[in-house]
């Protein structure tokens, strides 16, 4: 019994060895057919894509001046724009700040997304509340070079376009950007 399995076994791994290998390669072209979109979704004609779809965009809020604002202070937030997000997932933000001259008091510069949907704006304007807000902050300290940054976060989405809100925690101006990177 023994000396029927090494034999198998042996024949298994010699039929291993000889046998020529198989790879994509070596593969004959298979035909392929298309079905098209049911007939809601019907596509017709010639179908082209000129480029390959995006993945991600870069989207540049620049050179917005923060005066002193507490993060606090929701009524009082400066507007960054609109951030629109539609058909991406996720969103990778970074934020930089610039203030005007030394001798600052620490603190940090911030910025807020806020959904741009009408409930959520009426909760921000009438009760000061911001529902499903996406936040980064970057930390400013007397010892830097006037510019700091924050770290990148990535963040899940949920609606297609957000509000930008910023605040400013030091006690001077600060020239504020917000790099947002809508992505898959």
């Amino acid at each position: 019994m023994r000396r029927l399995a090494l034999i198998l076994l042996l024949s298994a791994a010699l039929a291993a060895v000889t046998l020529p290998a198989r790879g994509a390669a070596d593969d004959a072209p298979r035909p392929v057919r298309v079905v098209n979109w049911p007939a809601v979704q019907k596509i017709e004609g010639k179908v082209v894509v000129e480029k390959p779809v995006p993945h991600a965009t870069l989207v540049t809020l620049g050179e917005i001046a923060v005066p002193p604002i507490e993060p606090g202070e929701i009524g009082r937030h400066i507007d960054g724009g609109l951030l629109e997000a539609d058909g991406y997932t996720a969103v990778v933000l970074s934020l930089t700040g610039r203030t005007g001259g030394r001798g600052f008091r620490s603190g940090s510069i911030g910025a807020y997304l806020v959904p741009d949907e009408p409930e959520v704006n009426r909760a921000l304007e009438q009760d000061s509340e911001m529902l499903f807000p996406i936040e980064i902050s970057a930390p400013l300290n007397p010892t830097a070079l006037r510019m700091l940054a924050s770290n990148q976060t990535r963040h899940t989405l949920g609606f297609p376009r957000y509000r930008v809100r910023l605040y400013n925690t030091t006690d001077k101006v600060v020239n504020a950007t917000l790099y947002a990177y809508p992505t898959h």
